[in-house]
């Protein structure tokens, strides 16, 4: 048996936020190439295979909101829940210099069958959960690497992404800010900007209000450092919130 695509925690949450995280595991299904894409242990632990503490900080994170928290329950490598059905990053053959070994020569049946699998049981959940709830916002919670190899390092520690709709983010990177210790990417390390990803499928062609922070995995690595980052965060969206609300 495969298990589930996703978990729901938190789902009586009576808060209007609900956080998700799309890249929670690294988990390859058995029915996805025997379990194995064919990596070491060493690669499926790193960035390439999922958001190395954001789930830590999801769970902590919905708490602190009482709202629900929505989690994928599988590797990025065996299909990408932030990437559209029709993006060509949809299944990685190649990620930051690692080629993926069960994905090099993926043929278009074994594609839909992860769609059908995993992809869409994962999107449904969330459809289905915020249709269900009153003006919900939507808050996703992502992790990035300090270094891709090659490149120069990320000075950040948090980043604010967004697409054309910045009612929310603009007040959120503000009050960052004003934490003197805190270099806040706007944008960064990735642009906010991709069609048909979750914050579009589930935000934007709703109009409704959400934000997709970064934060840089060494610093969410342990349990205390997603608690600590998830306290840190929450008070600044309930008052971004407040915020886009008051004006």
């Amino acid at each position: 048996m495969d298990g589930p695509s996703h978990h729901v925690e938190n789902a009586n949450g009576a808060g209007r936020w609900v956080v998700t995280c799309d890249h929670a595991s690294n988990r390859v299904p058995r029915s996805v190439a025997g379990g194995d894409l064919g990596l070491p242990a060493s690669d499926m632990a790193r960035h390439i295979a999922w958001d190395v503490g954001a789930a830590g900080v999801t769970r902590a994170l919905a708490g602190m909101l009482d709202g629900p928290a929505v989690l994928s329950d599988f590797s990025r490598l065996v299909i990408d829940p932030n990437r559209g059905e029709d993006d060509p990053t949809l299944v990685m053959r190649l990620y930051d210099g690692t080629i993926i070994p069960a994905n090099r020569h993926l043929a278009p049946a074994e594609r839909e069958r992860r769609l059908a699998a995993f992809h869409r049981p994962y999107h449904d959940a969330l459809t289905g959960l915020l249709a269900a709830r009153r003006d919900p916002v939507i808050c996703s919670i992502h992790s990035f690497t300090p270094q891709l190899r090659g490149r120069p390092p990320r000075p950040w520690q948090i980043g604010i992404l967004f697409a054309g709709d910045r009612r929310l983010a603009d007040p959120l990177i503000a009050r960052l800010r004003g934490e003197p210790d805190l270099l806040v990417g706007e944008n960064e390390p990735y642009t906010g900007h991709l069609p048909g990803d979750a914050m579009d499928r589930h935000a934007i062609v709703h109009g409704r209000l959400h934000v997709l922070i970064e934060l840089r995995n060494d610093l969410i690595s342990d349990e205390d450092g997603q608690r600590e980052w998830a306290a840190r965060i929450a008070p600044h969206l309930t008052a971004a919130l407040e915020d886009v609300e008051d004006g």
